[in-house]
């Protein structure tokens, strides 16, 4: 069996982030780039699977610039056999990054897709429903824990006020969350055995499909400073505080 991991590279979740002085976007010149932490859980979700014997080869697939390879090469760490790079320089939205890898998908033909979430740059929380339904696969959102047994996949999620147990015919599409799994440290003989495993690049247009973005950003600003906190000295006077400055009581 066959498992494609879609992996993002983004801004290190340690890093705190600077908008431009054009408001354009942030500012990532000279800043560490990671792989995204969703994307982490679902490969090592899918090396696990690989390592109980259920799954045989698990592909690492990513789309963006050039450097997107490093991003590839932790993933190869991690337990990956082999990855692709889809390269390219534009702007790639969640719709644009679903067509590419449901392109892969195809080429690949993987009975499992596992992949993050969301991505903590962007926080769209779309590509994995989008592939799922350009595909024609059953999906499972949200995983905190999957097994696949008989040509299935069950997974569990969370969801308002409880839990919930999904059954997959496969091929199928399951997203990953934070409560999956713990994603292992990657040692440095793993690393320098990822430098020897294949990673196959390709372009968009190979794939047929146009990334050209659809969305336009118009402007990017920082949060509004939040204003110092006020000390009151009863509750008659914090009622009459909120009351003139809300007006809702």
């Amino acid at each position: 069996m066959k498992i494609l991991v879609p992996v993002k590279r983004v801004v290190d979740a340690n890093i705190k982030v600077k908008v431009r002085s054009d408001q354009t976007g942030v500012d990532i010149e000279n800043v560490k780039m990671s792989m995204n932490p969703f994307d982490e859980i679902a490969v090592e979700e899918a090396v696990r699977l690989k390592e109980a014997g259920v799954a045989t080869e698990v592909i690492a697939v990513s789309c963006g610039v050039a450097q997107c390879q490093e991003t590839l090469r932790t993933a190869l760490a991690i337990g990956a056999d082999r990855a692709i790079l889809v390269e390219s320089n534009e702007e790639l939205q969640p719709l644009a990054v679903a067509k590419l890898l449901k392109s892969v998908f195809e080429k690949e033909q993987p009975q499992l897709v596992v992949l993050g979430k969301q991505a903590i740059d962007d926080d769209s929380n779309q590509t994995g429903q989008m592939l799922a339904t350009l595909a024609g696969l059953p999906q499972a959102t949200f995983a905190s824990k999957v097994t696949v047994t008989g040509g299935k996949v069950t997974v569990a999620r969370e969801i308002d006020g409880g839990s919930e147990t999904l059954a997959l015919k496969l091929p199928a599409v399951i997203t990953t969350d934070l409560r999956l799994n713990e994603p292992r440290y990657v040692t440095l003989p793993s690393i320098m055995k990822a430098k020897k495993k294949p990673i196959v690049t390709m372009k968009p247009e190979e794939l047929g499909v146009d990334v050209t973005p659809r969305l336009k950003t118009l402007k990017v600003s920082e949060p509004p400073k939040r204003s110092a906190g006020v000390i009151v000295p009863d509750v008659k006077t914090l009622v009459e505080k909120l009351r003139g400055e809300t007006k809702l009581i």
